[in-house]
Order: C-alpha cells, then sequence, then structure tokens
C-alpha cells in the first residue's frame, strides 16, 4: 500500500530503520530477502487516542505504559500518542514526566511513543462521558501552562471544549505553541464549534461521542468539523458509530482511533478509567455507575478491518485513516505514516482477512 496506491507484486528495500525503495516487478538482489506471500504491506498503524490495553493503563505508572504500548504494537501500531484522561492537575503532571521520559528516549522495544494527548480537564460537564466529573476544570491559561510545562514540549495534542468561558483562547495558545487543539467532551452548537476550528483546532475528539448529536436544524460538531476540514477521529468497533455513520463522514478527513482501556485484549470484567469503576461485558467498556460508554477494547488492527468488511471502505481509505491521516494530523507526515523512500521502516503485515501476521517499527521485526 502506497500512496500512489496499490502495488499488486511489490516489493520495498530498506537500510536499517529507513525505506529506501519501493517497486513492483522484480525487486533488486538482496542476500537475505524477506517473503510475504501474498500479504498485504500496509504502513504502520499511528493512534492518536489510546488509554492502554493488554491489562495495562497508561495512567498507573511508567512500566505499565510502556507494557500497554507494547500490546499495541503486537496489532499494528508503531506510533503511540498517549492519552490522559482527566485528573488532578498534579496527578495529570506526574504522568505527564513518565510520557516525556518515554518519548525521549525514542523507539523501544515496545513501540514508539511520539507523546501525549490530554482528554481534558477542561471539558464540558454537560457531555463528561466517562471523565471523572469532579475535576474538570473552566479553561485556565496558568493551568495549561502548567501541563505543558510538566509535559516538556511532548504534549502534542489536547481536547476541550470551545463553548466554555476562556476556550477560544486556549485554542489560541495551544495553536500559538505548535499543539493540536481538539474538540472534544463538548456541548457546543455547529457555530460554537465553528468558531474553534477558525481559530485553529484541526481535530474532532472521537466524531459523534461525548458531544451534540448531528440535527438537521442544529448540526453541531461533526457538521462543523466536516465544514471546516478537520479531522473526525472515529472508534470504529462498532459500538460507538454506527458504520453508516462512519460513511457519512469518510468523504472528509477521519482518523480511525481505539480509545482503548486496559481492558483490551483481556475480556469481560470489571476495570478502572480515570479512578472510576468499568465493567466489561460482550466487550463493551461502561461506567459501573451510570453505564456511560469508558473508552472501548479496541486495537487498531480490527479498526482497519472493520473499517474494510463492515463500513465498506477501499482498503487504501482504512489504511490512510490508521496511518497517514494520523501522521499529518501530528505534522509526521515527513517521518512515517506512509511506505515511501525516505521514511521510517513502520510496516505491518496482514493476511487475507486483515489479521496482523508482522509488525515491523523503525525497521525491527516485533517479536513474534
Amino acid at each position: 500500500m502506497t500512496p500512489a496506491g496499490i502495488l499488486p507484486d511489490g516489493w520495498v528495500t530498506l537500510s536499517g530503520a529507513v525505506i529506501t525503495g519501493v517497486g513492483t516487478g522484480s525487486p533488486p538482489p538482496d542476500p537475505r530477502p524477506v517473503h510475504l506471500d501474498g500479504g498485504w504491506l500496509l504502513p504502520g498503524f499511528i493512534d492518536l487516542h489510546v488509554h492502554g490495553g493488554g491489562g495495562y493503563d497508561f495512567a498507573a505508572g511508567p512500566d505499565e505504559l510502556a507494557s500497554a504500548v507494547a500490546f499495541h504494537r503486537a496489532h499494528g501500531t508503531t506510533r503511540t500518542l498517549v492519552s490522559l484522561v482527566t485528573a488532578p492537575v498534579t496527578r495529570m503532571c506526574e504522568q505527564l514526566r513518565w510520557i516525556a521520559a518515554l518519548a525521549e528516549v525514542g523507539p523501544q522495544p515496545g513501540g514508539h511513543v511520539v507523546g501525549a494527548h490530554l482528554e481534558g480537564p477542561f471539558l464540558s460537564h454537560a457531555r463528561c462521558g466517562a471523565q471523572h466529573p469532579e475535576h474538570l476544570l473552566e479553561p485556565d491559561p496558568q493551568i495549561l501552562a502548567e501541563l505543558l510545562k510538566a509535559g516538556q514540549g511532548w504534549v502534542r495534542a489536547v481536547t476541550l471544549a470551545p463553548e466554555l468561558p476562556g476556550g477560544l483562547d486556549l485554542v489560541d495558545r495551544l495553536v500559538g505553541e505548535g499543539v493540536v487543539a481538539a474538540v472534544g467532551h463538548t456541548d457546543a452548537r455547529y457555530a460554537e464549534a465553528l468558531a474553534g476550528f477558525a481559530r485553529g483546532a484541526t481535530l474532532l475528539t472521537h466524531a459523534y461521542n461525548g458531544m451534540r448529536p448531528l440535527h438537521h436544524r442544529e448540526p453541531g460538531p461533526v457538521a462543523a468539523a466536516l465544514d471546516a476540514g478537520a479531522t473526525c477521529e472515529v472508534i470504529n468497533d462498532q459500538i460507538h458509530v454506527h458504520p453508516a455513520a462512519v460513511r457519512l463522514i469518510a468523504h472528509g478527513r477521519v482518523a480511525l482511533v481505539t480509545d482503548a482501556i486496559d481492558a483490551a485484549g483481556r475480556g469481560d470484567g470489571r476495570y478502572t478509567l480515570g479512578g472510576q469503576d468499568v465493567l466489561v461485558a460482550e466487550g463493551q467498556a461502561r461506567l459501573a455507575g451510570n453505564g456511560a460508554l469508558a473508552g472501548s477494547t479496541l486495537t487498531m488492527d480490527a479498526a482497519v478491518r472493520a473499517a474494510v468488511q463492515e463500513v465498506g471502505l477501499p482498503i487504501e481509505a482504512a489504511s490512510a485513516a490508521a496511518s497517514g491521516e494520523p501522521a499529518r494530523v501530528l505534522g509526521l507526515g515527513d517521518r512515517c505514516g506512509a511506505i515511501a523512500t525516505g521514511l521510517d521502516a513502520d510496516l505491518v503485515v496482514l493476511d487475507d482477512d486483515l489479521r496482523v501476521r508482522r509488525v515491523m517499527a523503525q525497521g525491527v521485526w516485533a517479536p513474534e
């Protein structure tokens, strides 16, 4: 899968961590070629929104953070933007320091952390979903500055509700700092959301969820994002968003995300998210208290597979939504997100059913 389309009889050459050539037909001579035996070769997936997996919670400590990243790498995620739910500011600052430390050292055996996404604390009480309501705050530039400082330059995205007093000013500050401003967990009407995008927000956090619904007289944030050309995150697990609703926005910019919690890969049971009890039953994660959806048990390979097999998107579109679009959102398109000469060798091998066979991150095959 290349930016120019599918190469049915394709080959890729590497030098260390970098792709040095892409072509079709007879490959250049190589003393140790790796034959993929008819599999699909896609660029490694980039998850913009994930909280944990494999029984590990990003917010629990540095070791669990690394283990959760490793879990998702086995499912094709070669770059991870670590998402933090709303918590006391001191706790969020501590978590940001863990993320910065892991991101600083670069690629790890478990995968590559590219920074942090703050899902809060400047969110709407009316649309808080599984965010802990006691820790939500009104937009405050000093608190934002404290969080950005703790992140040591690795805070890449912040989700906020632009309709809150001071929300648009925080969008300005984020854009000025080179941080992606995302609209989410918001009760904004169409005009209020559009104002956020006009000020420089470029991402809609888990489209349709945690916001006013799309309505023919008050189209809300989803329509505002589409009109503004912003990227819409989609949790494509057949639970958060109906396939028809995914198709409805697929003509715009879409990024597949997991929003996975520690329950991903672990099965049904009791878990926690942001200090709140979560019950997982038949793959659905919901707060024990009020039944609100609390993240997912999704992995990126499953999201891509469902995009093709359930939503009906071409595999080219599904691949772009899992790799190229997330890379573009983060400003990493010159380094990853596609199979092209000069980019990092982040690759996923899928079988005909689009299930993961092998994963390579920066030229290194993941343990099988």
